[in-house]
């Protein structure tokens, strides 16, 4: 069993966790930017934080499915993979027409898509 968290770490993880939540209702809603990666981080923050909030978490209607999933595979399905990397092109490829005269935020995207894509490369990944 671990020791208890100072008051501050357990407050900080609390609100990085509603913070990350948050992000992930978001990430449903606005095309572009992820919510598993905010699920994920919520989770890791409420387990070590409030357990019957990770609780919570894992038998949420939305949230729960692949927070599940990822605790017990630690893992994504290909297909998963495809549909980020797909999803992610086509956004970036809309953002880019639309932000067209503005290079430098172009540059903004494309280093940030080339970072998400990254990082679900380095996942790892079944079938």
């Amino acid at each position: 069993m671990r020791p208890p968290l100072p008051r501050w770490q357990h407050y900080l993880l609390l609100l990085t966790g509603w913070l990350a939540l948050l992000l992930a209702v978001l990430g449903i809603l606005l095309p572009g930017l992820p919510s598993t990666p905010f699920i994920l981080l919520a989770a890791s923050c409420f387990v070590r934080a409030s357990p019957r909030w990770h609780a919570w978490l894992l038998a949420h209607r939305w949230f729960g499915p692949p927070l599940r999933d990822w605790e017990t595979h630690r893992s994504l399905p290909r297909k998963i993979k495809y549909s980020a990397w797909g999803l992610m092109l086509v956004s970036a490829g809309i953002s880019l027409w639309l932000l067209q005269g503005r290079e430098w935020l172009q540059g903004i995207l494309l280093v940030g898509m080339a970072t998400g894509a990254w990082v679900i490369s380095r996942i790892p990944d079944r079938d």
